[in-house]
């Protein structure tokens, strides 16, 4: 697609020139022949680059006026590409490591300044892709690093950044940690993760001692049929997950237990809107540390979310329990649960079926060990409206309703 505005400003200019200053072959001093101009978009911005570029002016030689350009353009930006190699590695990461779709990289790569099209993010990809098959196509460099381990242990898995979408096939070496094949596919048959496998045992200088996989069943055939005699071990990772399943599950219906003991966060956070001070902000900090709890998981299958949630509602409760303590709550209440973060003021509940808690004498003032009124009829009446509402039943053994309503 034709660009339809002009290109702003660079942030960087650069003068690239060559190492060498006379010609490796014959000795002679190198001429500079041309200057060349180019912008490199990497991901700091704008690069404008000034490429110095010599020749050989001996006719004699046979590097005579064959251009010789910078190294430092090599590191910076493919030849003939718009975008440095930052971009690339950029683009690569967020595809394959954090699975991110074409769309998503490219809304990161324009909050970040870059003027880019989705097409060009595909073909970036694509040549992240290419530079990856380059590197482990060296097979030079592979030979002189699996021939001191005489054996090689093969790791085959495969990456699916959407859904739908090609797999990237890797199989790497777990001994040195050597990359040895890396394939896109369409499917993941019998046949094509098979041919995969000869094609790296054939490239091998040493024998395969062991292939590791997540134990899928085209992968347990492919590597029956293609190396057949190696032995095949379930990775290590997966064999736990698979053998805390049962643990997992548990662990799971337990929490949503205890989400459903939990309720009527929301109801109390709005009673306390509009109030600053001390008691309504401890209150609200009790509430965050409840969500936050409820939304914390583990990742199975060393992290029980379970487990986790039920320690730290524990200590949310073990905390409320020292602020009721220290407020003079009397502990035969906090016993039989008549005592609310706040004292005695609990809250009631809103229907039969719901379980779930509303500020109901929250807003009564005569609760009791409430605020101190003054003793009159009313103040005794709505104290014993508050015993009926809240607990059921009278004031404590040895309470009246007056002594109540004038402590």
């Amino acid at each position: 697609m034709a660009r339809t505005c002009s290109r702003p400003e660079a942030t960087e200019q650069r003068h690239l020139a060559p190492c060498c200053d006379h010609c490796w072959v014959c000795g002679r001093a190198l001429w500079i022949t041309d200057t060349n101009h180019r912008t490199v978009a990497t991901l700091a911005g704008l690069v404008a680059c000034t490429l110095q570029i010599r020749s050989c002016p001996n006719r004699t030689c046979e590097r005579y006026r064959r251009p010789y350009r910078p190294e430092a353009e090599g590191a910076l930006v493919l030849p003939h590409a718009e975008f440095g190699l930052d971009v690339i590695a950029f683009v690569g990461t967020r595809r394959y490591a954090d699975h991110r779709s074409v769309p998503e990289i490219h809304r990161e790569l324009v909050a970040r300044g870059l003027a880019i099209s989705e097409r060009a993010v595909t073909d970036l990809m694509h040549r992240y892709e290419e530079l990856v098959a380059v590197r482990l196509a060296d097979r030079p460099r592979l030979r002189e690093r699996l021939v001191p381990q005489s054996s090689v242990v093969l790791a085959l898995d495969g990456l699916q950044p959407d859904v739908g979408h090609e797999v990237l096939w890797v199989v790497r070496d777990v001994l040195s940690g050597e990359f040895l094949l890396a394939r896109a596919l369409l499917s993941a048959t019998q046949e094509d993760l098979a041919a995969l496998l000869r094609e790296v045992a054939a490239g091998l200088p040493v024998p395969i001692r062991g292939v590791i996989s997540d134990g899928q069943v085209s992968i347990r055939n492919a590597v029956k049929a293609a190396l057949p005699g190696v032995p095949h071990q379930l990775c290590q990772f997966h064999y736990l997950r698979e053998a805390a399943q049962p643990i997992y599950e548990a662990d799971r219906h337990a929490k949503k237990e205890l989400k459903k003991q939990v309720r009527g966060v929301r109801p109390i956070e709005r009673a306390l809107e509009g109030r600053t001070d001390p008691e309504a902000q401890a209150t609200r900090a009790y509430c965050l540390a409840v969500r936050s709890a409820l939304t914390d998981d583990g990742r199975p299958p060393l992290g029980a979310a379970g487990l986790k949630l039920h320690d730290r509602l524990t200590a949310i409760h073990a905390s409320i329990g020292a602020v009721e303590e220290k407020r003079g709550c009397p502990p035969s209440w906090r016993a039989s649960g008549r005592c609310w973060s706040g004292g005695s003021r609990r809250p009631r509940r809103s229907g039969r079926r719901s379980g779930r808690l509303t500020p109901g004498c929250m807003r009564q003032p005569t609760c009791w060990t409430g605020k101190r009124q003054r003793a009159s009829k009313h103040a005794a009446a709505s104290t014993g409206n508050c015993w009926r509402r809240c607990r059921g039943s009278g004031p404590p053994s040895g309470h009246s309703r007056r002594q109540s309503a004038i402590s």
